[in-house]
């Protein structure tokens, strides 16, 4: 039986959601242990890969069960949580179709990146980038040149080979929630890093080193202006939407 959960992580302690050879320390390396330790031998499949130290709280897996465990999954939720406590949390477990797929069934996807003008504390320092030059109004008008259609070939970190560079990006917003400054994107799929380079691309119009007309034409893939990538701990993949 089939599967679908959302998960939420803290991405501080691991290097990226995906399986790795050179360390088992990943969110679906710890997956894959605590199902083992329950006699679960499928391999967890997310809806999309997040970086070393990017966080989730809507992550979408499936995963396929034995019998023993298809009749209960109020107990195994429990059971997970409880050996996946405290940097990785299932939030729902539910009986899918057979042939749902977490990744290529998704058709939005949302992600967070949380700004703080004040200096952080000990406690938020790990999930939210200090900017004390923050400018909202700036920082937006310049996110909002992804908006649409575009070929991101020069906004995604090499290493991967997608068929495709093409992407819609459906809005970009801003919103305050107490002391935090919100960026929300909302697109069909993402590259690679994208939503970071995006990021510092807005980051560095708001503050005056490049123009907006450098971040058009290197969306255009006329010329490679601005290459930096925004820190990891304060992007979270928020909700994904099927």
């Amino acid at each position: 039986m089939r599967v679908k959960a959302v998960i939420a992580y803290d991405g501080s302690p691991f290097f990226g959601f995906q399986s790795q050879t050179s360390t088992p320390r990943t969110v679906t390396g710890a997956l894959i242990d605590s199902f083992r330790r329950l006699g679960i031998e499928s391999i967890p499949v997310g809806s999309g890969r997040t970086d070393r130290g990017v966080h989730a709280t809507g992550q979408v897996i499936h995963f396929d069960l034995p019998p023993h465990w298809q009749n209960d999954l109020q107990k195994l939720e429990t059971m997970l949580n409880r050996h996946l406590w405290p940097h990785i949390r299932f939030k729902h477990i539910a009986k899918t179709k057979g042939e749902f797929h977490a990744r290529y069934d998704a058709k939005r996807r949302i992600y967070r990146y949380i700004f703080k003008k004040r200096a952080p504390t000990p406690f938020d320092a790990p999930y939210c980038r200090h900017l004390p030059d923050l400018n909202e109004e700036r920082l937006l008008d310049a996110l909002k040149l992804f908006e649409g259609r575009h070929d991101f070939t020069m906004f995604h970190k090499k290493g991967s080979d997608p068929a495709s560079c093409v992407r819609t990006i459906h809005s970009v917003s801003i919103y305050r929630f107490g002391g935090y400054t919100v960026t929300l994107f909302e697109a069909d799929g993402y590259l690679r890093s994208q939503v970071r380079m995006m990021i510092e691309s807005g980051v560095s119009v708001m503050r005056g080193d490049i123009s907006k007309d450098m971040v058009a034409r290197q969306l255009e893939g006329e010329r490679l202006f601005n290459t930096p990538v925004a820190p990891p701990q304060a992007l979270y993949l928020a909700k994904v939407i099927y």
